[in-house]
């Protein structure tokens, strides 16, 4: 607990708070030093209530104004997630919303950077800026809810952020021209949905921050899934000044080379399905190209191939690296049925095995130059968190993302020119159909008169230079799912393996990668899938103490609900110790 005075809360004491500001708040030190929220009569709701006026002047950038300053008592209930049903009880707060650099771009669209900012009456000193996803487009909820293994961040005490990065989906939406994603058509939004907008975000909620507690964070964080994923990326690489620690986990830091990938999926799958005969190609057959027995044959192969490795079968095939194409396709021809003789459920055609394999090798030229990275054999392509992706739902209602949400990207903010496209699934899959890996594969590398920064240089945030990071003494941990069917969890060790290199082998002092077998995108799928990441971060920031693994759970919709593993650190695998529970993450040591 921690004294009340008539002015606000005086937040606790924290070892190392001196030499935490430093580092945290110097760059700002001189824009904000004459910020301070005036004492009130009528306690916090005024104080909270009087943060724009008190702001006014002392704002890193001169463009940003409040739009919402309002205190929320103790007891206050929020939705838990997009869908109905669990609501959060939200502790005291001052509750804000914010913009900045508000313009009117290409096309007439009005765009400006939105944040919003919770503060909290019983705060633990640290701030929490919880990472955006898919094309952002939303201004966030400020929760931080970044774990089922963890509370949200804001109940525990965290000072939270959100952003929309630089464009509103409700405002800037044409659709006839991708939809939310029209603001790839104008430059300097596709730069603020890259990263331009982060640091502009974070020293606006820095300065509030002062001004409201009357000292800056002594410590602060980042915590994104995939976009999110990006973004903290992009927050080590150019901004490393702003973060003490970072949770970067599925990063998409390949962003346009994964769009790429979408495409190459896109016109593997439908090698599987027989042409029409005088008939249109449909965006709907690509559901219909696997069913769910299909790839259910699929982890029959990848299973009887490698789930042994890690010591015991257990359905999850926790020694990923060494499960390579070259060990499950012979299995995956084994269960390929004879041309014309194919049992629906019972094998594969000779079309689906091949279309299956070409996809896992990932997308090339016509010179067989590799365009992104392959794909890990894993079980986890026979679950619906996979499947959504990739294939779209099998009942053929929804297409898939790769086809809702990857289509319109590469087409819009991923190319260069961006290619005038409908937001509608037919055309997105005819514009992916029709793309060509030599032809269209390059634009996202290209630039213009328009666009002087290329999609790569201004959306990607694959550097394994993180020198200023570690200069910084910045720690991140990266977790991801070895069955992600949005970005390759071997992207991301090639990623590590370049950053070991550029640091001699000293990688592991300032980044660890956390595989998750099984795991699909960002969580789902049948995989011990919940984990809190921040809590092992602050551990290792504040006190030197470096994660050797992470303890996971199966979460209810797996085959295991309740089943633990330890996640261990790359290159580091989880092996069965020979007889221990194979449900306790105790049997399992990381060798």
């Amino acid at each position: 607990m921690h004294a009340r005075t008539t002015n606000g809360p005086v937040p606790r004491t924290v070892g190392g708070w001196l030499l935490a500001t430093a580092l945290v708040a110097a760059p700002m030190a001189m824009t904000t030093a004459q910020a301070a929220v005036p004492a009130a009569g009528d306690g916090s709701t005024a104080r909270c209530a009087q943060l724009g006026e008190a702001m006014q002047g002392h704002w890193p950038d001169r463009s940003t104004q409040l739009i919402r300053a309002q205190w929320q008592a103790s007891g206050t209930t929020v939705a838990a997630g997009p869908g109905p049903g669990a609501r959060i009880t939200l502790p005291a707060h001052c509750e804000l919303t914010g913009e900045l650099q508000q313009r009117t771009g290409e096309g007439g669209q009005h765009y400006a950077i939105r944040f919003h900012l919770r503060l909290p009456e019983d705060w633990n000193g640290r701030f929490f800026f919880q990472g955006g996803g898919g094309s952002n487009g939303v201004i966030g909820d400020a929760l931080g809810n970044y774990s089922p293994a963890a509370r949200p961040a804001l109940l525990q005490g965290y000072a939270v952020v959100s952003q929309d990065s630089g464009h509103d989906n409700e405002r800037n939406n044409d659709p006839a021209r991708g939809g939310i994603n029209v603001f790839g058509f104008d430059a300097q939004a596709r730069a603020n949905y890259g990263q331009a907008s982060l640091p502009l975000v974070s020293q606006a909620a820095k300065a509030v921050l002062k001004a409201w507690y009357g000292k800056p964070a002594h410590h602060a964080y980042f915590v994104g899934c995939s976009k999110g994923g990006d973004e903290g990326m992009a927050l080590a690489q150019r901004y490393p000044a702003e973060f003490d620690g970072i949770v970067a986990n599925a990063p998409g830091f390949s962003l346009p080379r994964a769009a790429v990938a979408q495409a190459w999926d896109t016109q593997s799958f439908m090698l599987a399905v027989p042409a029409p005969v005088g008939a249109k190609r449909a965006w709907s057959q690509v559901n219909t190209s696997f069913t769910a027995a299909d790839l259910s044959i699929v982890r029959a192969a990848v299973l009887a191939a490698c789930d042994a490795d890690d010591g015991v079968r257990d359905g999850i095939v926790g020694d990923y690296p060494q499960c390579t194409a070259a060990r499950v396709q012979p299995e995956l021809a084994r269960r390929t049925c004879a041309a014309g003789a194919a049992t629906a459920g019972a094998c594969l055609t000779p079309a689906q095995s091949a279309a299956f394999v070409r996809m896992m090798a990932g997308p090339r030229d016509s010179k067989g130059r590799a365009l992104y990275v392959d794909w890990a054999w894993d079980p986890g392509v026979a679950t619906s968190g996979w499947r959504g992706w990739k294939l779209g739902g099998e009942d053929g209602r929804e297409p898939s993302r790769h086809i809702a949400l990857g289509g319109a990207s590469l087409a819009t903010e991923f190319t260069t020119p961006p290619t005038v496209v409908g937001a509608d699934p037919q055309s997105l899959f005819e514009y992916l159909m029709g793309f060509d890996f030599d032809r269209d594969a390059p634009k996202i590398y290209a630039t213009s008169q328009q666009f002087p920064h290329s999609a790569w240089d201004d959306i990607a945030a694959r550097s394994s230079d993180l020198a200023g990071f570690r200069k910084r003494g910045g720690r991140m941990i990266v977790a991801q799912g070895v069955a992600d069917p949005v970005f390759s969890v071997r992207d991301t060790l090639n990623w590590w393996q370049e950053v070991d290199q550029a640091q001699r082998g000293r990688a592991a002092e300032l980044v660890r990668v956390f595989p998750i077998p099984g795991m699909n995108h960002c969580r789902g799928g049948d995989a011990t899938d919940e984990v809190d990441e921040l809590a092992p971060l602050v551990r290792w920031v504040e006190q030197g103490v470096a994660p050797e693994s992470l303890i996971a759970r199966a979460g209810p919709g797996a085959a295991w609900p309740g089943r633990t593993r330890p996640l261990c650190a790359f290159p580091k695998v989880a092996r069965y110790d020979g007889r221990g529970n194979v449900e306790e993450a105790a049997s399992f040591r990381c060798e």
